[in-house]
């Protein structure tokens, strides 16, 4: 991949201690050579359903044509609030690739026990509807990847282009440090 090809990596920061109802987002934009030349934070409700919508919001906000991927730390972000790919995808115009780093049995048996109603039926619904969940080898680590807008073998390809050691591409390390920095910096002025 050439050096100045940019993603925009998406990470969340909430910590409970505090009566807040909101979560940070962060976004880094990195080129394929690990410089970061970008940032843009938003934030989601806590338990919502509008993390949609806010890293949709982010990535306009930022208003960057030179970004050619997007990739998100989470697909539940803050709490349950389901993220989905393809709305992303349609609205950014630009692949989206979901990069989680545990395994898992997925996410129905805990929007049960936190939901019921409209709200879980909302929530499985998106759920249901994103793509398959797999596993991909990076630098000796086990990622898990799901992507709308490519081939699994040009995702692969993205995971590992912006991975440079373990298994955290590079524009989500950024975005998750700086998601923690700027929720840091809120709850001491809250």
């Amino acid at each position: 991949m050439k050096a100045g090809v940019r993603a925009l990596g998406i990470a969340e920061s909430y910590r409970g201690d505090h009566d807040r109802t909101r979560s940070t987002l962060a976004g880094a934009v990195v080129r394929a050579d690990r410089v970061c030349d970008g940032l843009a934070y938003g934030t989601c409700r806590v338990g919502g359903t509008d993390g949609t919508d806010a890293v949709i919001g982010l990535v306009a906000d930022l208003d960057r044509p030179d970004i050619r991927y997007v990739l998100l730390g989470a697909i539940a972000p803050a709490w349950y609030n389901v993220l989905s790919l393809s709305r992303i995808r349609e609205a950014v115009d630009r692949p989206v690739i979901a990069v989680t780093f545990e395994a898992s049995d997925g996410l129905e048996a805990g929007l049960r026990d936190a939901f019921s109603g409209p709200e879980l039926e909302d929530r499985l619904r998106t759920y249901r509807a994103l793509p398959e969940r797999r596993e991909l080898s990076v630098d000796g680590e086990t990622v898990y990847v799901r992507h709308v807008g490519l081939e699994p073998a040009e995702a692969d390809d993205v995971v590992r282009a912006f991975t440079p050691e373990g298994g955290r591409p590079e524009p989500l390390r950024i975005a998750r440090l700086a998601a923690r920095a700027a929720d840091s910096y809120v709850r001491t002025v809250e």
